[in-house]
């Protein structure tokens, strides 16, 4: 049986997609593209109005170019609005967020899968379908927890990924040690509201307790961990003390802002203020002169004022940031923010957005000329032409190399990447 796994999204979906990947393999059948699939998974977000019109055309797409092929959608978007993708060409099975772990199983319980996959004992899990490249990824995404108890006003995810759950700190250092067996270089580690881990198990736990483990492990001895997005109010002096002091870690933040008016952070119920981020990001700056700061921001909320753009506009470039994600405000209905009034007219969203993104652009370069003559140690992706150092530059490198082999590359002075050393 052939198959094709479409993933959108968080890195949460992308690691959920990843075990999808290894099941199907262990299970004998092979990757294909999506015209050619006999199964097709769909694992959508739906974060904004454009996350689910982005699936529904992928569906349809994938419907008309292989009327025969069998989709099975999962992700947020199948979760929040069941009954409109199973109305979607093709769509055969609709697996909410909760069943996503069961996915494969309850596929073939179900008749969904040929019996050209081989099975074996239906555990559906086996050594030897992990490797660097699975799903085209060198690193692999390991999801340490899931669920949501957060109110941001303008959210559904809480909705969609239900209450926090963590998997249990001696899982996670089982199953990174049998990754890094399988030889992989680079963890990155994720969740949904990351910074919760541990508070909900049994033997309640931390984030920092999970990186202090993996940290004093054997298996850091040759792994990079690499933290995906953290809210700011979990990022702790303790946290980014550890990352600094660690060469295992990456230099890497991604912390989401959203917004430097406080006036809009209190509307979108975010737990901080502009202040309180910008003393954090000036102190990881501080600490990791190389480290690269993400963020996401939101334009156009509703009853955003000329006033409050100023005051973002103000602090990004000024910011020691590092590239932004963009989103123009989208309505999620079932939302608090989807009932507020004070909507910005969409020309007026689109310009800010414009705006923010053109800041985004000059942060960027901002960045790569600050690493002009900067030492970095790099992996190396894809058909090994290319190195991602631990502060995420994509570096270019002369041939010779394989996927997922250690490098030293440098930075010109011009900003422009001179290989490896």
């Amino acid at each position: 049986m052939k198959y094709s796994v479409i993933t959108f999204g968080c890195r949460v979906n992308q690691a959920d997609s990843l075990g999808f990947e290894e099941e199907l393999r262990a299970a004998g059948a092979v990757s294909a593209e999506p015209g050619d699939a006999d199964l097709g998974v769909v694992n959508p977000c739906s974060v904004t109005s454009t996350s689910d019109q982005g699936a529904r055309q992928t569906i349809r797409r994938v419907a008309r170019s292989n009327p025969g092929a069998r989709i099975v959608v999962t992700g947020c978007y199948a979760t929040r609005a069941a009954e409109e993708v199973r109305d979607l060409p093709n769509v055969v099975r609709v697996v909410p967020n909760d069943d996503k772990p069961t996915l494969v199983q309850i596929l073939r319980s179900a008749g969904e899968l040929t019996t050209a996959a081989r099975f074996g004992d239906g555990e559906g899990s086996c050594g030897a379908a992990i490797e660097p490249g699975l799903a085209g990824r060198t690193a692999f995404t390991l999801r340490v927890q899931t669920g949501c108890a957060e109110t941001c006003s303008y959210c559904i995810i809480p909705s969609t990924r239900g209450a926090p759950r963590s998997v249990p700190l001696d899982d996670v250092l089982r199953e990174a040690t049998r990754v890094v067996g399988a030889g992989f270089k680079e963890i990155a580690l994720t969740g949904v509201h990351l910074g919760s881990y541990g508070r909900d198990l049994d033997r309640p736990s931390s984030l920092l307790e999970l990186l202090s483990a993996l940290a004093a492990s054997d298996i850091a001895r040759d792994c990079r961990f690499r933290v995906s997005s953290l809210e700011p109010m979990d990022c702790t002096p303790d946290i980014v003390a550890l990352v600094a002091a660690h060469a295992s870690f990456a230099h890497h933040f991604h912390l989401p802002l959203q917004h430097a008016s406080d006036r809009m952070l209190r509307a979108m119920r975010r737990p901080y203020r502009a202040a309180y981020y910008a003393s954090l990001v000036d102190d990881i700056r501080r600490r990791m002169p190389n480290a690269a700061i993400g963020t996401d921001v939101i334009v156009g909320f509703p009853g955003e004022t000329d006033e409050d753009f100023d005051a973002l506009a103000a602090y990004l470039p000024r910011s020691p940031l590092t590239h932004l994600h963009v989103f123009p405000y989208s309505d999620r209905p079932g939302t608090d923010a989807s009932r507020l009034g004070g909507r910005a007219h969409g020309t007026v969203v689109r310009e800010r957005a414009r705006i923010v993104r053109e800041m985004s652009r000059e942060l960027a370069e901002r960045f790569r000329q600050s690493q002009a003559g900067v030492l970095h140690r790099a992996l190396t992706i894809e058909d090994g032409s290319i190195a991602v150092t631990g502060n995420y530059l994509k570096v270019p490198i002369p041939p010779g190399r394989g996927r997922n082999e250690w490098v030293d590359v440098l930075v010109g002075g011009d900003g422009a990447y001179e290989g490896s050393i």
